[in-house]
């Protein structure tokens, strides 16, 4: 079972660090760029965008990281890591409240009224329209970002406690 744990420990690193990437990516340049656009061609972008990101590539790191962190979580537990599977406990609760309920709640509902939207013809409408939705899209965003990179420390952090407490010699480990 310690095989198995290490294994999760690893992969949930993995989707915890491409889950914060992906926000990451939005943060530094995504949206500087759109911003810096005409606004009628960043809500066509964004449109678009936001139309295609539903999909199998970036599911399992949306969806899947908290399921990791947890199962992580408990076969720590079970293997008597219990400092280890706190971490990836808190990697978990982290992210699925900060990452992905949040986006859940706040980025896809903003992102739904923006696909519906119209481009008018005046440049003013187009501009507030865009203006609008960006800065509290980003700000959310940003949230999200932080919240994600804190779940990817805690889960380092597990992986870590993890570590000592296989390499620790037998009877002599503190870190239950």
């Amino acid at each position: 079972m310690i095989i198995a744990t290490r294994f999760l420990a690893f992969a949930a690193i993995l989707f915890h660090g491409a889950i914060f990437g992906f926000f990451y990516a939005w943060v530094c340049s995504t949206m500087w760029g759109l911003d810096s656009a005409p606004p009628e061609t960043a809500i066509a972008a964004m449109q678009a965008m936001n139309g295609s990101v539903r999909n199998a590539t970036f599911a399992p790191a949306f969806f899947g990281t908290p399921v990791i962190s947890l199962v992580t979580a408990i076969l720590c537990f079970a293997t008597q890591s219990r400092t280890a599977g706190y971490w990836f406990l808190a990697a978990c609760v982290t992210y699925f409240s900060g990452g992905l309920l949040l986006t859940m709640a706040v980025n896809v509902p903003m992102n739904e009224a923006l696909a519906l939207i119209e481009i008018p013809a005046d440049p003013q409408a187009v501009g507030k329209i865009w203006s609008d939705y960006s800065a509290p899209w980003q700000f959310w965003n940003q949230t999200r970002t932080v919240l994600s990179a804190i779940a990817l420390v805690f889960a380092m952090l597990g992986l870590y406690m993890l570590a000592q407490r296989t390499l620790s010699p037998a009877g002599h480990n503190s870190h239950k």
